[in-house]
């Protein structure tokens, strides 16, 4: 049995952050965000509105068109740092709205890359498994959360939203998960982390005033790490099934910064046509960039059956890795 794609669907808030807007927030201007990220806006939820809730809205979609209802799923993974509460889990919470009584769910943090490893992760139980048939995996964050709205470094990089993917079991061996590659290194997990919240530092007066429940990150160090890493993640999943990039039809890589995705591309030979951008009206969204992207690229008609799509990621912990897929 293969296992494909059958869904794709996703969701961003109706706000609308602008750079314009946020030079009133803090000391930057449109052309320094622009010239740095490559960012232009960013979308922004409501305050009562959460992560499960973005999550939730991107996933009916995927599901109503694949055809799927709620009920009929047996696995749920929500990709996700800033989930609802620490317990249970998000995708708990979206089992609930969608009525999928019996479905396994569980919430994976991988940060920037959970995406692209829950969906190896959903490909290997499903093969593994005659229990998992259909599965809904979504990537989905409420960043603003978790933003120090003070710091001009990392402020201007952050919005929110969701995407998500139904997967299905279907006749023949053809997956639309070619190959994957998925690593991390723990040595630089501090470049890029919230340092409170968790058992090393429970929140505390001191904690919350510090912005310790914020996004703190060393930039300049996080894009080295990060074009270098990319770039042989992909290679690998593209040695793997013995192509070059010259056989793909689309580079997607994770929305989190222009320059770092024009770096990885240049490295590859991949051409400017070939590349996936939407960077300038999102911002990073982390474990949502990547269903997001794959949806809008869906949803306006760009995909086509067979054509070969590279998506890759890096993020906190530091993880990052690469996907091949065929459509």
């Amino acid at each position: 049995m293969g296992i494909k794609i059958i869904g794709t669907g996703s969701y961003t808030p109706e706000k609308v952050l602008t750079n314009l807007e946020l030079e009133k927030l803090v000391d930057t201007s449109d052309d320094w965000i622009r010239t740095r990220t490559g960012i232009v806006e960013r979308h922004i939820a409501a305050k009562t509105e959460t992560t499960s809730m973005m999550g939730l809205a991107a996933a009916r979609k995927a599901l109503e068109m694949a055809g799927v209802a709620g009920s009929e799923l047996d696995l749920i993974i929500v990709a996700s740092f800033t989930g609802d509460t620490p317990l249970p889990s998000t995708a708990c919470h979206v089992s609930r709205q969608l009525g999928a009584a019996e479905a396994a769910c569980f919430d994976l943090a991988a940060a920037c890359s959970g995406f692209v490893y829950s969906l190896e992760a959903a490909t290997a139980m499903m093969r593994n498994s005659h229990r998992f048939k259909k599965a809904l995996i979504i990537g989905a964050e409420k960043l603003s959360f978790y933003t120090d709205w003070t710091d001009r470094n990392t402020c201007v990089l952050f919005g929110d939203g969701a995407g998500a993917v139904v997967l299905d079991k279907v006749r023949g061996n053809s997956s639309t998960l070619i190959s994957s590659t998925l690593c991390a290194n723990g040595e630089h997990a501090d470049l890029l982390r919230v340092p409170a919240g968790g058992t090393a530092a429970p929140a505390s007066h001191e904690t919350i005033d510090a912005h310790g429940h914020c996004v703190k990150m060393e930039g300049r160090e996080v894009f080295k790490l990060a074009v270098n890493a990319m770039v042989k993640a992909c290679r690998s999943s593209l040695d793997y099934a013995h192509i070059t990039s010259d056989d793909i039809q689309w580079f997607v890589p994770h929305q989190a910064n222009l320059r770092i995705l024009q770096a990885v591309a240049t490295r590859l030979n991949i051409p400017d046509e070939k590349v996936y951008i939407n960077v300038h009206k999102y911002g990073n969204t982390s474990a949502a960039s990547i269903p997001l992207a794959i949806d809008e690229l869906n949803r306006a008609g760009q995909l086509k059956q067979g054509d070969k799509l590279l998506l890759t990621v890096f993020g906190a912990g530091m993880t990052w890795g690469a996907s091949l897929l065929q459509w």
